[in-house]
């Protein structure tokens, strides 16, 4: 046997060295299934790939890594590199972000969602919040607003709210709470077993869970309008994992992050052009709550909900108010732009 390497050879195992140094995979915690909710996730994973080479890979986890409720514990200790959660899971944890699950913020379109969540996303504090988490915020998973689909007679009127369990989570819970709900915040993933159990009577989600968690399988009818806000769910990143990334691969991720929300918005227009065939196929009445109860429900709920959130932040340390302030203009922004 020779006793030293030829010099080609040290060359051919070094460049395999720097190759095997190169490659980056990271692990990515989300639950449930592949859904319009996650599809900029996907997107973003494919980008990622194309863009290096295949030197820069991001496994999608469903639920294989954490529980939906401690994904932002897993991103703390570094058990994975990027995961996906929603602010009202777990209030107390990330506070800031809050703000976007106040009830009636009146945003229309998905496009007003990504404008406002990524504007406040930016703000210092809120960078600073989830800071504590070791999780860096790249980009939001905008969801159109929350209506409730519910067994047995139809609630058209604030008086039939009063006693209704319903399955609702953060801001949208408080305001059920005006009107006399009883909210619980079960995880999307148990929402079905909850509604088929009696646990909830109803359950407020975007048109896509409804799907995805068989929600809309069981239910006799839907409020179409609603609308009483929408929950925040962002998906962040392990401040130490993206730090090492290379400056190439950090490039691709971050460029990556519009066109994956773009591809996210286009889709999940489409699954609201389904919809409406979705309920008729079910056997799913529509109910129209009127504007004088709607009205009521928001004069009860807007006001009081906001002024105590400001309040209750602006204790803890947070710039409440500005962050609530950030969140209107720039919803004033994007429709002058439009």
């Amino acid at each position: 046997m020779q006793k030293f390497l030829t010099g080609a050879a040290v060359a051919a195992l070094s460049v395999a060295f720097v190759a095997e140094a190169s490659a980056t995979e990271w692990n990515a915690s989300v639950w449930g299934k592949r859904r319009a909710f996650t599809e900029h996730v996907e997107k973003l994973a494919e980008l990622v790939s194309e863009k290096t080479d295949g030197e820069f890979t991001i496994n999608v986890s469903y639920g294989g890594l954490s529980k939906p409720r401690e994904n932002l514990d897993g991103i703390e200790i570094g058990a994975f590199e990027m995961a996906q959660f929603c602010a009202g899971y777990h209030a107390d944890k990330n506070p800031s972000i809050t703000v976007l699950e106040l009830p009636f913020l009146g945003v229309n379109t998905l496009e007003e969602e990504v404008a406002v969540s990524h504007a406040v996303y930016d703000h210092p504090a809120v960078a600073d919040d989830l800071g504590r988490w070791n999780a860096k915020l790249l980009m939001t998973s905008p969801m159109p607003q929350y209506n409730i689909v519910g067994t047995g007679d139809p609630r058209d009127e604030l008086a039939e709210f009063d006693g209704m369990r319903v399955r609702a989570t953060g801001g949208l819970g408080e305001a059920f709470k005006t009107v006399g709900g009883v909210p619980t915040s079960v995880p999307a993933t148990e929402a079905y077993n909850a509604m088929e159990s009696g646990v909830v009577d109803t359950v407020a989600f975007a048109p896509h869970a409804h799907l995805s968690f068989g929600t809309i399988n069981r239910a006799d009818w839907w409020t179409a309008n609603l609308n009483p806000g929408t929950v925040n769910c962002p998906v962040v990143v392990n401040v130490d994992a993206y730090e090492a990334l290379s400056p190439e691969h950090k490039e691709a991720l971050d460029s990556s992050v519009d066109e994956a929300i773009a591809h996210y918005v286009d889709n999940y227009n489409q699954l609201l052009k389904r919809w409406e065939d979705v309920l008729e196929e079910k056997g799913v009445t529509k109910v129209e709550i009127s504007d004088e109860q709607l009205d009521a429900f928001r004069a009860k709920a807007a006001d009081p909900i906001r002024e105590q959130w400001i309040a209750d932040m602006s204790a803890q340390g947070l710039p409440a108010q500005e962050l609530y302030d950030i969140v209107v203009t720039t919803l004033q922004e994007q429709r002058a732009g439009n």
